[in-house]
């Protein structure tokens, strides 16, 4: 079976950074599979194993089978193929292979890759080759029938749309005139009902807000005030539709994306150094939603690549966390969208190098205010904070300024997770650079750096394995 993940790479030139722990690990689809990789992570079952300067790694692994599993990695995409039956991205035996890369090198030895590891990297290169070429050349064989074609179709979904919103500004027009009380009675089948009028309307984004009511309704003390709030910001979602010739064009693009319309990449793509900061996934339904952070070295952006994964199965798009990759982002359109594409990628990922430039606790809430000027149904945004420290406050936890008396408070959701002894841990109670997402229930660190960690080992009992000198991305989620 062939296993590969998208933004394909230009041919590698010059040495691949060889990935530590950390980065492998953030690879996994899940726990599952983080665990399963670490088992394979060591020399025993493993022969043949190899890499090479371009980025390829290759071996076979020992299986219940009298044949063993031929695993390659060409490390510059991601990207994977293994002959086992594992449908997960990427399989137990790649994440096995790669975490022996990253603790014991020795084991592997470099040079040409065997003859079925080279024929399957040769081939997804000139893929990746001829993806570039036919990007190039645009989509010229597209006539003016099928944009006309294109057109119409785009009309009736936006017809579907506006039926779908007008019906649902009645509904909650009826739930207001009623009041609160009953939403959350049990048996009260507003929220699924109108969630399925929504999806019928061809508006996922309205669905997926809908059911959001459905489970702030009777969720603890102050739910009729939460809901209250959650209405009104679906009101003003279904009245910037509804009014959408009258907005300006990025706020108009905004509203079509909320809304649940596709949209594509367009404008100048912008070519950029890009740290990758963090990845995480998040279930949305039957829909596994994966979201990678990306900072520009020489632009100061910070861009979001989301993929997505259906019926059980890891999106495809994966990055090492804590390397940089030399490639070209297209923007989406949409006011204060942070959302890009990956495009061509150039030479190979290098080390990450020192954090980007971050600002303190106090400034924070100011720049979560300004992004919702330009989205006001956005619930968090991206920011790096430089000397804070995580310290205890009453039953949370908060990261105060390390020079001042602002402190910002902990989202609940990182109360629960490892990340945020992992934070404190790296802490020791001085001041570190955090990575995370700040918004109306605080912040979420995703990732940290320990400066102490210089390659090979770090600090004694420190998170890092691996050959990533000077400070260490490490991640918390």
């Amino acid at each position: 079976m062939l296993l590969t993940h998208g933004g394909e790479p230009s041919p590698a030139a010059g040495a691949v950074a060889r990935w530590t722990v950390e980065q492998v690990l953030a690879l996994a689809p899940d726990d599952a599979s983080r665990k399963a990789g670490n088992k394979l992570g060591s020399a025993g079952p493993w022969s043949g194993a190899g890499f090479d300067a371009s980025g390829a790694v290759w071996g076979l692994c020992k299986g219940s089978g009298s044949k063993p599993y031929r695993t390659v990695i060409d490390t510059t995409g991601p990207a994977y193929k293994c002959s086992c039956p594992s449908r997960k991205f990427p399989c137990k035996h790649a994440l096995g292979l790669l975490l022996l890369r990253a603790s014991d090198e020795s084991a592997l030895q470099e040079g040409e890759p065997a003859d079925w590891a080279a024929e399957w990297v040769e081939e997804r290169r000139g893929r990746a080759a001829a993806k570039e070429r036919a990007t190039a050349d645009g989509d010229a064989a597209s006539g003016p029938a099928d944009a006309a074609a294109a057109r119409k179709r785009a009309e009736r979904r936006g017809a579907r749309v506006t039926a779908g919103a007008q019906e649902l500004e009645q509904r909650l027009s009826d739930l207001l005139r009623g009041g609160l009380a009953a939403a959350d009675r049990p048996g009260y089948g507003l929220w699924e009902e109108t969630a399925a009028r929504m999806v019928d309307a061809q508006a996922p984004g309205l669905a997926s807000r809908v059911r959001e009511l459905g489970a702030l309704a009777g969720s603890g003390p102050g739910w009729p005030v939460r809901l209250l709030e959650e209405c009104g910001l679906l009101h003003l979602l279904d009245t910037a539709w509804l009014g959408l010739e009258r907005l300006p064009d990025p706020l108009a693009a905004t509203v079509r994306t909320r809304v649940g319309l596709p949209a594509s990449a367009e404008g100048p793509a912008v070519r950029d150094h890009w740290l990758v900061l963090a990845q995480y996934d998040t279930p949305d339904g039957k829909i596994v939603t994966r979201r990678i952070w990306l900072h520009g070295r020489a632009s100061g952006r910070t861009a979001l690549l989301l993929s997505f994964g259906a019926a059980g199965r890891a999106p495809g798009q994966a990055l090492p966390v804590g390397l940089t990759i030399d490639a070209e982002l297209t923007p989406f359109p949409g006011g204060g969208q942070l959302r890009a594409e990956l495009g061509r990628q150039f030479g190979t990922p290098a080390p990450a190098g020192s954090p980007p430039p971050g600002i303190g606790a106090a400034e924070a809430p100011a720049v979560y205010g300004n992004a919702l000027r330009d989205d006001p149904w956005l619930d968090s945004h991206p920011v790096v904070l430089h000397d804070v420290i995580p310290v205890p406050s009453g039953g949370g936890w908060q990261l105060a300024d390390a020079h001042g008396d602002a402190a910002l408070p902990l989202a609940p959701a990182a109360l629960s997770r490892p990340g945020l002894w992992k934070l404190v841990a790296i802490s020791g109670g001085a001041p570190v650079t955090v990575f995370g997402e700040i918004g109306h229930r605080g912040f979420e660190p995703l990732a940290t750096w320990d400066t102490a960690y210089e390659g090979g080992g770090g600090r004694e009992g420190g998170s890092g394995v691996g050959s990533v000198p000077g400070d260490s991305v490490v991640q918390l989620v």
